[in-house]
C-alpha cells in the first residue's frame, strides 16, 4: 500500500473531490449525519440514565416497602376485616428467618398515607406539616441532603430525646431564611410540645422518597407522644445486593402471615411497594434506549456508507476516459482500485469525525443547559469511547467493503474502450 504514502495519490483525491463538491457534500451528509445521531442519542441516552442515578443518589434503591391492612378470609378462629398492625418485635423476627434481608428501618407517620398532618408552630406562624418517628437507619434508607446540623442519632433514641430534622420548606416558614437565620437548637413547638431542631435537609426538585414539607423525631419520642407503644406504620426492607427482591416480598410476607395467624392466601393483609423491581424496570428501559440508539445510528451509518459506494459508482463511469488514460499510461490494476478504496475510506472517515465532532459539541451545549438544574432527570451527557471510536472502525471497513465494487468496476476498464468513451 505504497499508494498512501505518494504525495500525488492524495492530489488526486483531493482534486477529484474538489471538482465535485456537491455531489461529494451530499455523499458526506449520510455518513457523518449517521455517527452525529449515534454520538447524540448516545449521549443523551446516558444523560437520562445519570439523571435518575442523581435523583436517586443516597436512597437504597433495592428497598421493599411494607405496611399493615385488614385481613380478607377467616383463619384460625378469626374473622375477615381484622385490623393489622406491625411491631418493633418483628425487626428481629424477620432478619432471623429472612437471611437475604440487609436492615430494616421501621416508621410511623402523621401526614402521609391519607392520614391527616401535625399542626406546627412558632413565633406566632402556624402550619401543619408531616411528622415522622425515625431510628438512624432510616438516614441509610434515604440519606437526607443537610443543609444545617445532623440527623437522628442512637442517643436521641435511648433518651427519647425531644428533638427534630425539618425539611427546607419549614425552615423557610418558621425561620428567616432570607437572613440565613440558624436553626440550630431553636424550638419548635408540635402538638404542644417544643422541639429543639437539631437538622434541616433538602430535597432535590426532581422528587425522591423525601419532600422538604415532612419533619423527623426520635421513634421513641414519637412513640410516647402518641401512646402506640411498639406499633409500626410501616417497614423499609432493604435486600442484600444479589437478592431476588420478588421473591424476598413474599418470603416476608408469608413469615407476617405465620406470625399474626393471617391465611397464606390473604392478599390485602399486608400491603407493599417493591421498589427494587420498579427501579430495575427503569433500568432495563434505560438500558433498552442505549441498545435502540446503537442500533438507529448504526443502521443510518450503513445507509450512509452504502450511499458512497453508489456515488463512487457515478464517479467511476464519469472518469472512465480519465482511467483509460493512466492505464494507457502503465498504472496497474491494483493502483486504480486502491485509489478508489482510498477515496472511499477518506470520504467516510472525514463525515464520520465530523458526525462525531458535531454530536460532542451538541453534547455539550446540552451538559451547560441541564448542569445546575434539578427539575428533569438529565445530567452529564456522556458518550462511551471506546463504542464512538468502535463504531468508527467498522465504518472505516465497511467504506472498504462497499468502496470495492467500485474499485473492481474501475479495474474492469480496458484502456482502449476507456480511450474511446466520451
Amino acid at each position: 500500500m505504497n499508494i498512501i504514502f505518494k504525495i500525488d495519490t492524495w492530489q488526486e483525491i483531493y482534486y477529484s473531490l474538489k471538482n465535485n463538491k456537491l455531489r461529494t457534500f451530499l455523499t458526506m451528509i449520510g455518513v457523518g449525519w449517521g455517527m452525529f445521531l449515534f454520538v447524540a442519542l448516545l449521549g443523551a441516552a446516558k444523560g437520562m440514565e445519570n439523571g435518575f442515578d442523581k435523583v436517586f443518589s443516597g436512597f437504597a434503591t433495592n428497598s421493599i416497602f411494607l405496611w399493615a391492612q385488614n385481613t380478607t378470609i377467616p383463619y384460625d378462629g378469626f374473622p375477615k376485616g381484622r385490623k393489622m398492625d406491625l411491631h418493633l418485635s418483628d425487626l428481629e423476627l424477620l432478619p432471623q428467618k429472612i437471611k437475604e434481608i440487609d436492615y430494616i428501618s421501621p416508621q410511623t407517620s402523621r401526614g402521609k398515607f391519607g392520614t391527616p398532618g401535625e399542626s406546627f408552630s412558632r413565633n406566632g406562624k402556624n402550619a401543619t406539616y408531616t411528622l415522622t418517628g425515625d431510628f438512624p437507619v432510616g438516614n441509610k434508607i434515604s440519606e437526607k441532603n443537610l443543609i444545617f446540623g445532623r440527623y437522628i442519632n442512637d442517643a436521641d433514641i435511648s433518651g427519647n430525646k425531644s428533638v427534630i430534622v425539618i425539611g427546607e420548606e419549614i425552615y423557610k416558614n418558621l425561620f428567616d431564611a432570607k437572613k440565613n437565620e440558624n436553626p440550630i437548637g431553636q424550638s419548635i413547638n408540635v402538638k404542644g410540645v417544643f422541639f429543639n431542631v437539631i437538622g434541616v435537609f433538602r430535597v432535590k426538585k426532581t422528587g425522591g422518597p423525601d419532600n422538604d414539607q415532612e419533619s423527623f423525631i426520635p421513634f421513641t419520642t414519637y412513640s410516647k407522644m402518641y401512646n402506640e407503644g411498639d406499633k409500626v406504620g410501616f417497614f423499609a426492607i432493604v435486600g442484600k445486593p444479589d437478592a431476588d427482591l420478588s421473591l424476598l416480598e413474599d418470603q416476608i410476607k408469608t413469615e407476617l402471615k405465620t406470625k399474626y395467624n393471617v391465611s397464606p392466601d390473604d392478599t390485602n393483609a399486608f400491603g407493599s411497594f417493591n421498589l427494587g423491581k420498579e427501579f430495575g424496570k427503569l433500568t432495563g428501559f434505560l438500558t433498552g434506549m442505549q441498545l435502540l440508539t446503537i442500533t438507529v445510528g448504526s443502521l443510518t451509518i450503513l445507509a450512509g456508507v452504502i450511499a458512497i459506494s453508489n456515488i463512487l459508482l457515478i464517479t467511476v463511469t464519469e472518469r472512465t476516459k480519465e482511467i483509460g488514460i493512466r492505464r494507457a499510461l502503465g498504472a496497474k490494476p491494483a493502483e486504480v482500485r486502491n485509489q478508489i478504496l482510498l477515496e472511499s475510506v477518506v470520504i467516510t472517515l472525514s463525515s464520520g469525525l465530523i458526525g462525531f465532532m458535531l454530536g460532542i459539541f451538541l453534547l455539550m451545549i446540552l451538559n451547560l443547559i441541564t448542569k445546575d438544574q434539578d427539575a428533569f432527570p438529565f445530567y452529564n451527557p456522556t458518550v462511551n469511547y471506546g463504542q464512538v471510536f468502535g463504531a468508527m472502525a467498522i465504518m472505516v471497513v465497511l467504506g472498504l467493503i462497499v468502496g470495492m465494487i467500485p474499485a473492481q468496476r474501475a479495474v474492469k476498464i480496458r484502456p482502449i474502450e476507456a480511450l474511446r468513451s466520451e
